[in-house]
């Protein structure tokens, strides 16, 4: 396979990988929504379990394909750490919010909305934006720290600590740029007002570049001594 060819093939699985998380997302709300009698507890449950059951699946079936990364923050990182190059970074970043979009429309398909409806959900104030910092904080933190874990293992991960941030974060953990600007797109459960999009995108940030910061300082030797290398388990993520 050329450079180019693969490359087609990495942005085309970044684009399916959030489409389809973009489909659990919404999908898994409408029907939680659709099914709990308005115990909003039991649809973020079904929302939260649906979630992270599909990341590990999506992660795992892709990551050879792309990394897996479904997410322009982690992207980004990786870019940043030498991982991938920006001009790659860059297209990735672009399919990700592409097919979290048409993640969206499919769900809605699927159950009779208009394909697309701007959310009136207002998701504001200094606790979320804050919970969106700490959210994307610890993904970034667990998957810099697992990266040589098998991709079975790093979904597995990734998937759980999802589905437990949707309930110890008062956001319910976005952490991702793309699946925000995806979400505003559907007046359902899991939606997000157009206006609440510019903090969460400053929660995630924040917590991105903590990540780094805390990344790199246990990476750092300490002393004059040489750093402890962990054990080698498998392939990168």
């Amino acid at each position: 396979m050329d450079t180019r060819t693969g490359t087609i093939r990495s942005v085309a699985a970044e684009g399916l990988g959030t489409a389809g998380l973009l489909v659990a997302v919404v999908g898994s709300g409408i029907m939680g929504a659709r099914l709990s009698g308005g115990n909003v507890a039991i649809a973020l449950l079904a929302n939260s379990i649906a979630t992270g059951a599909a990341l590990v699946v999506l992660i795992a079936t892709l990551a050879p394909l792309s990394g897996a990364h479904f997410n322009p923050v982690v992207t980004a990182v990786q870019a940043w750490r030498g991982r991938l190059g920006w001009p790659v970074a860059g297209t990735y970043i672009a399919a990700q919010i592409l097919g979290g979009i048409a993640g969206v429309v499919i769900a809605h398909a699927m159950f009779g909305e208009p394909l697309i409806a701007l959310s009136h959900h207002v998701r504001g104030g200094t606790a979320q934006i804050f919970s969106e910092a700490i959210a994307t904080c610890g993904l970034l933190l667990l998957i810099l720290g697992n990266e040589r874990r098998p991709a079975e293992t790093v979904a597995a991960f990734v998937g759980l600590y999802i589905m437990a941030a949707y309930w110890f974060t008062s956001s319910t953990s976005f952490a991702n740029p793309a699946a925000t600007f995806a979400r505003a797109l559907t007046d359902t459960f899991t939606g997000i007002a157009p206006a609440s999009i510019p903090g969460f995108l400053m929660g995630q940030a924040a917590g991105a570049i903590g990540a780094v910061l805390v990344d790199s300082f246990f990476r750092q030797p300490s002393g004059g001594s040489a750093p402890i290398s962990p054990r080698r388990s498998g392939g990168d993520s």
